[in-house]
C-alpha cells in the first residue's frame, strides 16, 4: 500500500499485475504543501524500466483486444463502486499532497468518478455505422478497434482527475496503458490504481510508472507506443506533440491558458464575484480553468471591484485539510516562489495591487494569499504569461467589442466567461470569441465526461480532445467495410 497510514514510504510501480519497490533509482521527495514535510519518496523510473512497462502493456493487448466490450466494462463498473466507496480517503490523500482544500478534493473525486461511468458505456460509444445497399447487392459498415498500446503522461493539479480523462477510456475500447504522472503528485494516483486491482483488471492491462524527463522521452520514442495523452504547460505540450507525432503517434496535448471573465454593467454582481473567487482562486489558481484575467466592461468597474476585493480579502487561507479553509498552499516551495515573482513583476511594470497576496503569513506551508491587480495593461508580464497562481490581473475596457478584441488577440485559447443578464451580449460572446470552451455566468466551464475538454489555440496540439466522443476516436482506429455475397 501506499503511504498514506505512514510517515514516510516509497511509491511503487505497477507492471503486469504486480507492484514493485524499484531499488538503486533516483528519488524525489514527495511533499505536503501546507506542512513542508516530506510523506513519501518517488523513485524515477530508467528507460530500461520505460521498455519494460511497455512490452508488458503490448503483450497483454494481445489478448485485451479481443475481449468483448461487454465485458471489459465490467471490470469498470466494479472499479466505479470501489471508488465511490473510497471517495473521502481519495480526497484526503489528495489534499494531503497538492494541498487543495476538502472542497476542492472532494469534488475532484466526483469528476473521476464520473469519467469512469461515462466510460462504462463504451458498447453503445463504440458502436459504427452501417447501411445495406449503397450499390446493388453491397452493404456497408463501419466499425472501431483499438490501437495498441497508449501512454499518459499527467500534471500535478489534478492526480485524481486528468488520469481518468485518459485511460479509463483507453482500456474500454481495448487498449493497453502506461500512465506517467507528476512526480509531485503520486500518492493519489497509485492508491487509485491500488482499487482498479482490487476491482480484477487482467495484469498489464494497467501500468504505473513515475520519473520525469528520462520516462518522458523514452515513452514519446517508444516504437509499441501507438498515442500520447498530456496535460501539462504550453512549452512541454508543444514538445510532446511535436517529438510523438515525428515519431508517427497520435497526439493529444493539452497546454496552457490564460483565461478571461468578461463582466458587463448588467451583471448579477453578487453571484458574479462568487463565480470568479471561485474561478480565479479555487485550487490556489493552480488549473488550466481558472480566471486569470478580469475584464470589467463599461460601468461595471467600481461596483464589480468593492464587492470583489472585500471578498478576497476575507478569504481563509490555510492547511485544506481544515476546516473552513477556502484556499489552501501552493503545490511545493519552488512554484510559491515563482508566483510570488509575478506579484513582484506586476508591481515593478505599475499594476496597482487591490489586494497583495505576499503580504499572508502562512506557517511552514507554501502559502500565498489571493492578489488582485487593477490597471493591468497588454504589454505587463502579468497580462500575457500563465502565472498558474492565485493572481488576478484587471483589464478594464469600455465596450463588449472592445474586449472579445483583447481576449481573441490573446495566443492561449482555452477557455473564458462572460457574466451578464442580456441574452444578446452573451449570445454574440460565445459566437465570436476565439476560445473553445465557454461559460456564460459560469466561472469555471469546465464540461462533463460527456462532452470534450476543448481548448484551442496554444491550448492545445492535436485533433481529438480529451473525453467525450472526442475520446473514441483517439482510442480507436475506423474500419470500413464493404461486402456482396454471390
Amino acid at each position: 500500500m501506499i503511504a498514506a497510514e505512514s510517515a514516510v514510504g516509497t511509491v511503487s510501480f505497477y507492471i503486469n499485475g504486480a507492484w514493485e519497490k524499484p531499488q538503486g533509482r533516483t528519488t524525489q521527495p514527495v511533499m505536503n504543501p501546507a506542512t513542508g514535510s516530506t510523506i513519501a519518496e518517488v523513485p524515477f523510473a530508467t528507460e530500461a524500466d520505460i521498455d519494460r512497462a511497455v512490452r508488458t502493456a503490448h503483450d497483454a493487448f494481445l489478448k485485451w483486444r479481443n475481449v468483448p466490450v461487454v465485458d471489459r466494462v465490467q471490470v469498470l463498473y466494479r472499479y466505479k463502486s470501489l471508488l465511490e466507496k473510497h471517495t473521502d480517503e481519495l480526497a484526503a490523500i489528495l489534499t494531503r499532497e497538492n494541498g487543495k482544500t476538502k472542497d476542492d478534493a472532494s469534488a475532484e473525486v466526483r469528476r473521476m468518478v464520473q469519467m469512469v461511468e461515462v466510460a462504462c458505456g463504451m458498447p453503445t460509444l463504440m458502436m459504427g455505422d452501417s447501411l445495406n445497399d449503397v450499390a446493388a447487392g453491397i452493404d456497408c459498415k463501419t466499425i472501431r478497434q483499438p490501437i495498441g498500446v497508449c501512454v499518459g503522461i499527467t500534471p500535478f493539479n489534478f492526480p485524481a482527475m486528468v488520469p481518468m480523462w485518459m485511460w479509463p477510456f483507453a482500456i474500454a475500447c481495448g487498449n493497453t496503458f502506461v500512465l506517467k504522472p507528476s512526480e509531485k503528485v503520486p500518492l493519489t494516483p497509485t492508491r487509485a490504481i491500488e482499487l482498479l486491482h482490487d476491482a480484477g483488471l487482467p495484469p498489464g492491462v494497467l501500468n504505473l510508472v513515475h520519473g520525469g524527463k528520462e520516462a518522458v522521452n523514452a515513452l514519446l520514442h517508444h516504437p509499441q507506443v501507438k498515442a500520447v495523452s498530456f496535460v501539462g504547460s504550453t512549452p512541454i505540450a508543444k514538445y510532446v506533440y511535436a517529438t510523438a507525432a515525428a515519431e508517427g503517434k497520435r497526439v493529444q496535448a493539452l497546454g496552457g491558458a490564460k483565461n478571461h471573465l468578461v463582466v458587463m454593467a448588467d451583471a448579477d454582481m453578487p453571484k458574479t464575484v462568487e463565480a470568479i473567487i471561485g474561478s480565479a482562486f479555487g485550487a490556489a489558481g493552480e488549473r488550466c480553468l481558472a480566471g486569470s484575467v478580469l475584464v470589467p466592461v463599461g460601468d461595471a468597474a467600481g461596483p464589480l471591484l468593492d464587492l470583489l476585493v472585500k471578498r478576497t480579502k476575507g478569504l481563509t487561507v490555510g492547511d485544506g485539510s481544515k476546516n473552513g479553509v477556502e484556499m489552501g498552499p501552493l503545490v511545493t516551495g519552488d512554484h510559491c516562489e515563482k508566483v510570488g515573482s509575478y506579484i513582484d513583476k506586476g508591481l515593478a511594470e505599475g499594476a496597482t495591487a487591490l489586494v497583495n497576496g505576499r503580504e499572508h503569513k502562512g506557517g511552514n506551508g507554501y502559502f500565498l494569499g489571493p492578489t488582485i491587480f487593477d490597471n493591468v495593461t497588454p504589454e505587463m508580464t502579468i497580462a500575457r504569461e500563465e502565472i498558474f497562481g492565485p493572481v488576478l490581473s484587471v483589464m478594464r475596457v469600455k465596450t463588449l467589442d472592445e474586449a472579445i478584441d483583447l481576449v481573441n488577440s490573446c495566443p492561449f485559447g482555452n477557455a473564458t466567461a462572460i457574466f451578464t443578464n442580456n441574452g444578446k451580449s452573451a449570445r454574440e460572446y460565445s459566437s465570436r470569441i476565439e476560445v473553445g470552451m465557454v461559460g456564460v455566468n459560469v466561472g469555471v466551464a469546465a464540461p462533463m465526461a460527456f462532452f470534450p475538454f476543448a481548448g484551442w489555440k496554444a491550448s492545445f496540439f492535436g485533433d481529438l480532445h480529451a473525453h467525450g466522443k472526442d475520446a473514441i476516436g483517439f482510442y480507436t482506429e475506423q474500419k470500413v467495410i464493404m461486402s456482396r455475397w454471390f
